[in-house]
């Protein structure tokens, strides 16, 4: 019998490509996603599946260990808006209520203490598909400009000091300033945002906040990412190489291209 994986699956293509790479591995898979935010049709790329709601944290543990899964990973976005009409069963209330903050950080670690202690070994769903992860290096074939380079180094320390609030992992600014900040919106919206307010040639950062569990909510990019950078007219996108998740990256980076967008990914210390 080959061995069986979890995953606790949100929306987008994440979960369905964690599942195609568990599988390559010889693995069995065992999902569990939600109402109004996991694609239903992910039904179709794992062995077992089950849609719960939102905060059923009993219903969620009785499944897998009814599966036998030992080991679990977390894979896919929540809508954050949606997620704040959840209704919480007493165990998943009990770890809500216990936060003195309920920013995505804190909560998730909070989440994953609750697994652990059901005796789950939780996994990076990232290692079951090591080639989503940015490579370092300028990815396109344009370079930032010098006026970009210098929002750049501007903006890098002050993304990670908004990480250790547990805001946000997206950041824009324009010539010194920030443009905008992601808060409960997401990614999508601050772009949009951001190009309203700062126009054209505007850089957008997206980073993992410092001391980030590498287990639950890496930033990730793609194509929608690359579609909104276009539209917005941004000069640049900058990423946390090895940490940041980039999908669909070859459609994203001819995009990108055509439309004369750089994209680089930096190191932990840049600047």
């Amino acid at each position: 019998m080959p061995e069986h994986i979890g995953i606790i699956a949100g929306g987008g293509q994440f979960p369905r490509l964690v599942a195609q790479g568990a599988r390559e591995a010889g693995l069995s898979v065992v999902a569990c996603g939600f109402h109004g935010h996991t694609d239903p049709t992910l039904a179709g790329h794992v062995d077992v599946f089950r849609l719960l709601h939102l905060g059923q944290l009993n219903k969620l543990l009785a499944y897998f260990h009814d599966q036998g899964v030992r080991r679990l990973c977390l894979a896919g976005t929540i809508n954050k808006p949606r997620a704040l009409d959840f209704r919480p069963d007493w165990r998943a209330a009990r770890v809500v209520f216990s936060l003195r903050t309920k920013g995505d950080d804190s909560l998730l670690r909070a989440v994953l203490g609750e697994l652990e202690k059901e005796g789950f070994e939780m996994l990076s769903a990232a290692d079951l598909v090591p080639s989503l992860r940015c490579p370092p290096g300028t990815l396109t074939r344009r370079e930032p400009d010098p006026e970009a380079w210098a929002d750049i180094r501007y903006a890098w320390p002050v993304a990670a000091g908004m990480g250790r609030f547990d805001i946000g992992q997206c950041l824009v600014v324009r010539q010194g300033m920030v443009i905008a900040v992601e808060c409960l919106e997401g990614t999508d919206a601050t772009l949009k945002r951001g190009a309203e307010l700062g126009g054209k040639g505007c850089v957008a950062l997206k980073i993992a906040k410092p001391g980030q569990d590498e287990r639950v909510d890496l930033p990730s990019v793609g194509l929608t990412t690359i579609r909104n950078l276009v539209e917005g007219g941004y000069a640049a996108l900058a990423v946390q190489a090895g940490k940041t998740l980039f999908f669909d990256r070859e459609a994203s980076l001819t995009l990108a291209d055509k439309h004369k967008l750089a994209i680089v990914a930096l190191p932990d210390d840049f600047a």
